[in-house]
């Protein structure tokens, strides 16, 4: 059905039979609950099936006993307009990110533009043009937050008071631009912060030509709120660098698909030692020379998950409760208000794993049976994760 608007709605939708349910909230990382009920793609209840008002469904969909999770969300990426990356010349990449169980996608900037402006107005124009590009036209339903300008020299306090009053909520990430220094780069996400655009700051060495190293001094001088790629993209900083920057900066800690696998695991192994595993999300740093990753979330939580020890519930949650806290978004946990973004996964077929988390833990990527984002179900089966032992199934509208 649809709106006044001509925008797609969801009606009342049921969830029943849910095997596993992860919440995305770290505190409480598997809820007790098997019923979800959903109108117009906003969560209402969440609960047993028979304290659940299921009747009079617009759509029931039976989850056959497998995992639903909030809709992964990919807290660093590189687009540029429509679903083409010019990085790697390839169309539908975030279409199919959405078959890797991605629903939402948070833009570091769009650097990869040929041609890409870099003077004041021109970096401006292109900032506001892609966030209402990807405001209005979203690849496989999915939630590109867009329009992400990378701060040059000679920007002023009012440059950022007209970027956000036209509706540019976020920064490219700091020391892609001339602007590299840690005080220059404080004073500008100062006044990004003052008007409501969250910053994020590069970390490691460069990853295009214009960047350049951004060491530890830099990044806790500048403040930004969110230390992007603290794993290198590519080129990481020395493991005890990095470890400072989790125990002397409470800002984010980002770790990505495209960086340093070893800092990886040094990095969110030090946030849990700190007692700070609120503060880690999940990105893939993509597109990028090294290609695209419909799958690089996923494999994140795997590796994260197998090899640094940490309890794949958990990990699930630097995917999404962790990353829409921070980033401030309406989706990424389930619970009532909240946008009916979900994941159904199971254990992939063959996994040596004895259910979906002991696979994670295992180093298994899982199967995902279903997408949904606003109560809308996006793809049934992914074609790209191995298949799931137990897919889930739509019963009627």
């Amino acid at each position: 059905m649809a709106d006044a608007s001509g925008t797609q709605q969801s009606g009342k939708v049921v969830i029943r039979n849910i095997g596993l349910m992860l919440s995305g909230d770290i505190d409480r990382p598997i809820l007790d609950a098997d019923t979800i009920v959903i109108r117009d793609g906003l969560i209402v209840s969440v609960g047993k099936e028979a304290d659940s008002d299921t009747g009079q469904a617009d759509t029931v969909i039976d989850a056959r006993r497998t995992c639903v999770a909030p809709g992964l969300i990919d807290s660093h990426v590189h687009p540029v307009f429509g679903d083409w990356t010019p990085r790697q010349n390839q169309l539908g990449w975030i279409d199919s990110t959405m078959n890797g169980g991605v629903t939402t996608m948070i833009s570091a900037g769009e650097v990869h533009l040929p041609g890409r402006p870099k003077d004041i107005v021109g970096l401006k124009a292109l900032a506001i043009t892609a966030q209402r590009a990807f405001d209005n036209f979203r690849p496989g339903g999915v939630k590109v937050l867009a329009g992400a300008p990378v701060i040059e020299k000679g920007m002023t306090e009012h440059d950022f008071k007209e970027l956000a009053e036209a509706g540019v909520k976020l920064l490219g990430e700091v020391g892609l631009g001339s602007v590299k220094a840690g005080e220059e780069a404080q004073q500008m996400v100062a006044w990004a912060r003052k008007y409501g655009i969250q910053s994020t700051i590069h970390t490691g060495g460069p990853s295009i030509p214009g960047s350049g190293l951004i060491d530890k001094d830099v990044v806790l001088e500048a403040d930004a709120d969110v230390i992007g790629h603290i794993n290198g993209g590519h080129t990481a900083l020395p493991e005890a660098h990095v470890c400072a920057l989790c125990e002397q900066s409470k800002r984010a800690i980002e770790i990505v698909h495209n960086g340093n696998e070893k800092i990886a695991l040094a990095a969110a192994r030090a946030a849990l030692e700190l007692k700070c595993p609120h503060r880690v999300i999940l990105g893939t740093d993509g597109p990028a020379g090294s290609g695209v990753q419909p799958l690089g979330i996923l494999r994140m939580v795997a590796m994260l998950s197998s090899l640094a020890n940490i309890p794949a519930e958990l990990v699930f949650c630097f995917a999404t409760g962790n990353t829409a806290r921070i980033r401030q978004l309406n989706c990424g946990l389930i619970e009532p208000g909240r946008a009916a973004d979900f994941v159904f996964m199971d254990k992939a077929q063959h996994s040596a794993g004895r259910d979906l988390l002991d696979s994670v833990g295992l180093g298994d990527i899982p199967g995902i049976g279903m997408v949904m984002i606003d109560g809308i179900v996006r793809c049934g089966r992914s074609r790209n994760t191995p298949p799931a032992t137990e897919i889930p199934v739509v019963l009627g509208h």
